[in-house]
């Protein structure tokens, strides 16, 4: 009796695991300049996002823990930060001038306020889109904060490799988000054999034009600027 319970419970466990494992999508994502001339390499890959949304939808829960975006350099970084709604994030101050860490994205407005170095703000971001983050004394800094209702998320590596693990079958959608082109969409139904493979082009990347957090042009000259 004990070693057909053994065996049921070993093949039990291997059905669980199966079944949490899920299905996987495999992929290369290549990036090229505008006019589809120059493939473009890490520096771009690594600030796309690529993600899948099942047909029936998935439940998502927020880190325990806030992530973190901080000012560096007068950069955001991480530049780009994929997360599921719900998720806090830290904007520490590590440059030794000002920072007023703002935004004006629907359903994703927030303000920090001016703060130094060492000091750090936290916000709670609680709507799914495209977050926009941008510093009130320095224009040319921005961020972008992808807000999701997936878990099934990541980044390329440096080559545009990338991997999603322990998705439904079913039918998805798989989507591609870099800032300097269109977003990419295909349809997949998982399981999925063969790799997929998207190419996207990228338009020349400039400051993205914006106002300040009063909704008027940004002064030159002032004194933070001196910092370079």
């Amino acid at each position: 009796m004990h070693r057909i319970a053994n065996i049921i419970l070993a093949l039990s466990a291997i059905f669980w695991a199966n079944t949490l494992s899920g299905a996987e999508i495999r992929g290369q994502l290549e990036l090229f300049s505008a006019g589809g001339g120059k493939r473009l390499g890490a520096n771009e890959l690594r600030n796309a996002v690529i993600y899948y949304i099942p047909d029936g939808g998935s439940s998502v829960s927020a880190p325990s823990k806030p992530l973190t975006m901080a000012t560096r350099g007068k950069s955001f970084e991480p530049r780009v930060l994929p997360i599921v709604t719900g998720t806090q994030i830290r904007f520490p101050n590590d440059d030794p001038i000002l920072h007023n860490v703002f935004s004006v994205s629907p359903g994703n407005l927030f303000d920090l306020g001016f703060y130094r170095k060492g000091d750090s703000k936290t916000w709670t971001f609680e709507k799914s889109g495209l977050v926009r983050v941008f510093c009130n004394v320095h224009y040319s800094m921005i961020g972008f904060i992808l807000v999701l209702d997936t878990p099934f998320f990541t980044k390329p590596d440096s080559t545009g490799a990338f991997r999603l693990t322990g998705l439904p079958e079913g039918g998805g959608t798989l989507r591609i988000w870099q800032e300097r082109g269109r977003r990419w969409s295909q349809r997949v139904s998982l399981p999925l054999k063969e790799q997929v493979k998207a190419r996207l082009e990228q338009s020349r990347r400039r400051p993205t034009p914006h106002l300040n957090k009063f909704g008027k042009p940004y002064k030159k000259g002032r004194r933070d600027e001196r910092y370079r």
